[in-house]
């Protein structure tokens, strides 16, 4: 089956197409600046498409030049927030649309972009099945003492506000490939996944499902990422709130101008590595901070899964970044983690460890690939609604 799987943004729009069967990408590409017009007009500015369907005409444009008649089978769409109702992939009709939109509010940076991509398919093509891979589904395992805030019920009852956690659909397919690579069972795999990218989360695996998670009701709970603060005294908030600060200026403060960016000036990974490597005290106390936040959930999550078989990094940071790699490390001597010098710095594509055979809890790469599992996860579904 070829599926197309779709990763919407609010004026952005990723797409590839795969031969599930064989495994295999046959198309990709990411369509920007939808509904930006020509984003000022410079001098080779290409102009953006003026919304999502257009978006997609262009896709069409692109499948049928490169592929030319072979046919669609599905269409997988990366959702965002999936809520306490969607803890599978869905086959997407009307209602599930609406659902879907219901739940804005609980993610309005990503959902409404979400249902945009799906409404644009349903008008390209009507006949074609959709279906939505939730990245909140693969947390729904987490128990409740893992998942409530100590607030009171009617925050929880009548606003929905507990711990989601996201990013599930990386943790669901590393998970799997690190059982697979240490020869274990999935359902005997205990282990800690940290998917770390411009966001981060890492989350505690117990016989092979989530059962705690770093972000929270909404993606911003946790770790130090990019542009996020992650964990902070919710008292802060207040405190700028009396000072003037709105909740706008507070959303924009702690989602864009936090993390990395707020402790180095720079939120890419590798910029502040060199500019520490380089001697700059800044960039040095933004990794000691960002490492020590890493470290001390990975020490954590050891408990909650009551023994770690195994740390795994993963997402663009934790694939690429030895050197952030060796700092979450070194980190962690009371676990027993020793790591294999050359094994780290060695750049590859495939899944491997990295830490030495006397590494207490074995330290693997394994690099992620969302949009395989939600291809995989659409021909699954559509397959098993079409033998009902």
């Amino acid at each position: 089956m070829l599926v197309l799987v779709i990763n919407s943004g609010s004026s952005s729009l990723k797409y590839q197409v795969r031969d599930v069967a064989a495994g295999s990408v046959l198309l990709e590409g990411l369509i920007e600046k939808i509904g930006m017009g020509n984003g000022g007009g410079g001098d080779g500015e290409i102009e953006g498409p003026r919304d999502h369907a257009e978006a997609l005409e262009m896709v069409s444009t692109a499948i049928h030049d490169e592929l030319g008649e072979l046919e669609l089978g599905a269409v997988g769409h990366r959702v965002v927030h999936g809520g306490e109702r969607f803890a599978e992939p869905v086959l997407i009709d009307n209602e599930i649309t609406r659902a879907i939109e219901r739940l804005n509010p609980l993610a309005p940076l990503h959902n409404p972009a979400n249902v945009l991509g799906i409404r644009a398919i349903s008008k390209k093509w009507p006949d074609l099945p959709q279906v939505a891979v939730f990245d909140t589904a693969f947390h729904r395992t987490l128990p409740e003492h893992a998942w409530r805030y100590a607030v009171p019920e009617e925050l929880y009852t009548n606003h929905g506000i507990r711990r989601y956690g996201f990013h599930g659909t990386s943790h669901e397919y590393v998970t799997r490939q690190a059982a697979d690579l240490l020869d274990v069972p999935l359902g005997e795999f205990d282990g800690v996944i940290a998917h770390l990218g411009n966001g981060a989360s890492v989350t505690a695996i117990r016989a092979g499902q989530s059962v705690d998670t770093s972000m929270g009701f909404t993606p911003l709970e946790g770790l130090v990422m990019g542009t996020r603060s992650g964990d902070l005294d919710p008292s802060i908030l207040v405190f700028l709130g009396r000072a003037g600060w709105t909740p706008e200026d507070l959303d924009t403060l702690l989602n864009r101008e936090s993390g990395l960016k707020g402790l180095a000036g720079n939120n890419d990974m590798r910029s502040v590595v060199e500019a520490a490597e380089a001697g700059e005290a800044r960039a040095a106390a933004a990794l000691a901070v960002t490492s020590y936040r890493l470290a001390k959930y990975v020490g954590a999550y050891h408990v909650a899964v009551g023994g770690a078989k195994a740390l795994v990094f993963t997402a663009g940071i934790g694939e690429n970044s030895h050197q952030f790699r060796s700092l979450v490390a070194d980190r962690l001597g009371a676990l027993g983690v020793v790591l294999d010098a050359g094994l780290n710095a060695r750049r590859s594509k495939e899944p491997r460890v990295i830490s030495t055979p006397e590494s207490a809890l074995p330290v693997l790469v394994i690099p992620t690939d969302e949009e395989r599992a939600i291809a995989e996860a659409t021909a699954a579904v559509v397959s098993s609604a079409a033998a009902e």
